[in-house]
């Protein structure tokens, strides 16, 4: 973890756990913490704090405790047997969240994956009532035969899911070469969970999306066309919300679904500017966007919320495109000069090309005045000669349509 990150408050890892909680449909009704010089490899925590939780929850008996650092199998266990309630820690619960929440049979498999690969080391907890009594003929019992085909199962369930999910994945793949082949650059919405992606998302293209006040309100990744100020389509992609010490099974399980992170164009780093650790939480984001394979995108900054923060919004810069624009989400303010700005940075992208167009052409000339800006037309005979403004990938595709007939000039 990065040293930054520890330096974010004991109290609002807590309240973070307490949203997530709620985000899980459960009521918290107590808060415990202790600032530890070291870990203690039995119980995490001190003897004297888990001697006070257990008087607490025998006196409440709530239905849960839960942890906000990971637990070890062992910490699970030990911690249990004092408590004599069920334990479990941040990245069960967030994985407990997304099984709520995944939609499409894409993300099931991506969150059923994380929670085997998750379960499989904690499986020896679940069947001590069969476990051995001790040596000798007759005293043998079939806990480990159990055990040992439990892992089995789940070692096949494991494997199946992989291979459904290679599958699903190669799909997607096609899908998104598919969309390579439709010249379109691809604007990608990031940042913290709950930081008004999927607001962002239904204000510029009337997704419909799902828009709670919850952590982790929607999963599954949506792609829409929207056109922009200066007549450019853009794919804009809204993903799955970031946060501090996710699983790292989650990374793992969603890489595919992460693949529209890698492979955009443009990212917009949403920042809830409500928040008063919401430097922090941008860390939390360059970090996982790194951890993806795409903290060398270009990214524009977006402070969000700008119409109820309460302090002058930050005005940094993000890597790559070096500029931010402040926004809100809910309201629309400043998301025309968000358009604006987009436009801007992805023509700074783009390549003067010249393409020559016989009389039989004319459905791709039609095609290049739509997606493409054009600059200059000449008649040279029968064919056209246009000059355009194009973005690299629709300079490629024009020049494989039309027979390698084009050629790009400098800017």
């Amino acid at each position: 973890m990065p040293s930054l990150l520890r330096k974010i408050p004991l109290e609002y890892n807590l309240d973070e756990l307490e949203k997530l909680t709620e985000s899980a449909g459960a009521k918290v009704v107590g808060k415990f913490a202790q600032h530890l010089k070291r870990v203690i490899p039995a119980t995490l925590i001190g003897r004297g704090k888990v001697e006070e939780i257990r008087g607490y929850v025998q006196e409440i008996k709530p239905d849960l405790v839960i942890f906000d650092e990971d637990l070890s199998p062992a910490q699970q266990r030990n911690l249990e047997s004092a408590f004599q309630h069920r334990v479990i820690d941040r990245s069960q619960l967030i994985l407990d969240i997304f099984a709520q929440r995944a939609r499409s049979n894409e993300g099931k498999l991506q969150v059923e994956l994380a929670q085997l690969e998750y379960l499989l080391p904690r499986l020896t907890r679940r069947w001590t009532h069969l476990s051995r009594l001790g040596g000798g003929i007759g005293t043998r019992g079939p806990g480990e035969t159990q055990l040992e085909v439990d892992r089995r199962r789940v070692r096949e369930r494991i494997g199946t899911l992989k291979r459904r999910l290679a599958t699903v994945e190669r799909t997607r793949s096609l899908q998104r070469r598919e969309r390579l082949e439709v010249p379109y650059a691809t604007v990608a919405l990031v940042g913290y969970t709950n930081s008004g992606k999927s607001t962002l998302m239904n204000t510029l293209t009337r997704a419909g999306v799902l828009v709670e006040d919850k952590l982790f309100a929607t999963l599954d990744p949506t792609i829409r066309c929207l056109r922009l100020p200066n007549g450019d389509r853009v794919m804009v992609a809204d993903t799955v919300g970031f946060i501090n010490k996710i699983p790292h099974s989650l990374i793992e399980a969603f890489k595919s679904t992460l693949e529209e992170v890698r492979s955009a164009d443009l990212l917009l780093h949403l920042v809830d500017m409500t928040n008063p650790l919401f430097e922090e939480r941008i860390q939390v984001v360059e970090e996982v966007l790194r951890d993806i394979g795409a903290g060398d995108t270009p990214y524009l900054m977006v402070p969000n919320k700008i119409d109820i923060a309460g302090a002058p919004f930050w005005r940094g810069a993000g890597n790559g495109a070096r500029e931010s624009c402040p926004i809100s989400a809910l309201s629309g303010q400043g998301v025309d000069h968000l358009l604006e700005v987009i436009g801007n940075i992805l023509d700074r992208g783009k390549q003067r090309s010249e393409f020559c167009f016989s009389p039989s052409q004319g459905s791709l000339l039609s095609l290049l005045r739509q997606r493409g800006r054009v600059l200059e037309e000449k008649f040279d005979g029968d064919s056209i000669r246009v000059t355009a403004l194009v973005t690299p990938k629709l300079a490629g595709q024009m020049r494989k349509w039309l027979g390698g007939n084009g050629s790009p000039l400098s800017r």
